[in-house]
């Protein structure tokens, strides 16, 4: 009875020390409840992440960006663009918005490299350098020259050492610790044995491999080439071959490795790694998971991790080169092919000359009249020609002399001259008597012509011609006359 009645005092007293300190575990409880909410907040997805965009025209940049937003029509600015690309955490549940900039492939517009790549903005920023399949022979120049401009920007951002050696440092880690999917959950993976295990101060110590990191920029680099679906245009047009891409390929790979890029081969147009590149980029970001391996077996659809890579792979290209060297320039092999492109030249239109005027002046040139068109040299040219002597519509042909031929020209003479006649007479204010052809004077006789006889000659002109070569002379009397 005692020891019942010493428990209930106890857990009378007990009750009301919790009841004293209620308000105490109520702000507790408010604490937690806001120690969770901040927690939880420093697990969402950062809202000040960037990607910069370089490359020249024509590279497939503003289409590529498009596809990964999920636009349909992209729309092309000038200058500087920006854009973003909604990025989703399923597992958290969480979204954020990735900010975009792209650079006109001018680069003259490199001073506009201020408003996207700043100080405050360079640790946080991913950098993509495009270049398109459909100029091989300048994917190498093209990714270089972008690479040093950038640079030269990196350069003049005025970034304190500690700051620089910190991301410097960041970026050979996260080389080192490039492990291929699945090899992550295996204790007795090499890679995961010489880094993922490793603390910071071993990993700082452990040597990179061959021309890895060479140009350490201290940003996150992602390679990327466009428009591989015009591969097959390049073979059946070009005459492209295997070991043409894979030289192409090794080149582009140890470019990657000097500045510790990503490389990865799209084409929008039949929507090649698109989505893998997307998934990537948010992997570098925001660390989310990707676990895709390395792709090099199809040509235009390569994927390589930044981290996979090494000169030893590489050299697995070499075997295929059976017409050229690894290291033989690459522009010495990749050329750009002459195009036969015919110069473009206007065609002046030429107005065509009344053809009465045309016959005036032929007839005023011929009679030996000033002819302000043509020049001196012209005219003693003329005059030196040939006289051809052209008989009267109305007199009569020499049969007796000249023969059948003299009888043939004679009716053509008097059928020209009758088309001179009828042609210049209908002009107002030229001389009655027109010229001859040439420089020999024609004269008309002011008689009119008869047509039915000149009809009939011409006829009889056009019998003989279809007849047989041999002909017996015309009689005189018959149809000389006209």
């Amino acid at each position: 009875m005692a020891a019942t009645m010493i428990d209930t005092m106890a857990q009378t007293n007990a009750f009301q020390s919790k009841k004293k300190e209620d308000p105490e575990n109520k702000d507790n409880l408010w604490s937690s409840i806001l120690a969770e909410v901040q927690n939880s907040g420093n697990n969402k997805l950062p809202s000040n992440k960037n990607v910069l965009v370089l490359g020249d025209n024509e590279s497939g940049k503003t289409t590529l960006i498009a596809k990964l937003q999920g636009v349909e029509d992209p729309k092309k600015g000038s200058g500087l663009e920006f854009a973003y690309i909604d990025v989703r955490d399923d597992y958290r549940d969480d979204q954020t918005r990735l900010s975009v900039w792209v650079l006109d492939g001018d680069p003259g517009h490199a001073n506009l490299l201020r408003f996207a790549l700043n100080a405050a903005r360079f640790p946080h920023t991913l950098v993509m350098l495009v270049a398109a399949m459909t100029t091989p022979w300048a994917i190498l120049d093209q990714l270089q020259a972008w690479a040093a401009l950038l640079a030269d920007h990196v350069d003049k951002l005025g970034i304190d050492n500690d700051t620089w050696q910190r991301l410097r440092q960041q970026n050979i880690k996260k080389w080192q610790e490039y492990t291929e999917p699945g090899d992550e959950l295996d204790p007795g993976s090499p890679l995961r044995r010489t880094s993922r295990n490793l603390d910071d101060e071993t990993t700082e110590h452990i040597p990179l491999p061959e021309r890895v990191l060479m140009t350490n920029l201290g940003l996150d680099i992602v390679v990327v080439i466009t428009k591989t679906d015009y591969m097959s245009t390049l073979e059946k047009e070009h005459d492209y071959k295997d070991e043409d891409f894979d030289f192409m390929q090794q080149w582009i790979r140890r470019f990657c490795l000097q500045y510790g890029a990503g490389l990865f081969y799209t084409s929008v147009k039949e929507d090649k790694n698109c989505d893998l590149l997307y998934k990537y980029l948010t992997h570098r970001i925001y660390s989310l998971p990707f676990r895709t391996p390395a792709l090099v077996v199809e040509k235009d659809a390569v994927l390589i991790p930044s981290g996979w890579d090494n000169m030893k792979k590489i050299s697995i290209l070499h075997e295929n080169l059976q017409s050229m060297k690894p290291n033989d320039y690459y522009r010495d092999i990749i050329t750009q092919p002459v195009t036969n492109r015919k110069c473009l030249i206007r065609e002046v239109e030429v107005q065509a000359e009344d053809e009465q005027a045309f016959l005036a002046r032929q007839q005023a040139t011929a009679s030996g009249l000033k002819d302000p068109t043509r020049s001196p040299t012209t005219r003693n040219q003329a005059s030196l020609g040939p006289v051809i002597q052209v008989a009267s519509p109305n007199k009569k042909l020499d049969s007796k002399g000249t023969g059948t031929t003299a009888a043939g020209e004679g009716v053509l003479a008097s059928f020209f001259n009758s088309l001179l006649y009828k042609k210049t007479a209908a002009l107002p204010g030229v001389p009655g008597s027109p010229g001859s052809i040439g420089a020999s004077p024609v004269k008309l006789d002011s008689t009119p012509v008869d047509k039915a006889t000149m009809c009939n000659d011409a006829a009889a002109e056009l019998d003989r011609l279809t007849q047989t070569k041999k002909l017996s002379p015309p009689n005189s009397n018959s149809s000389s006359e006209c």
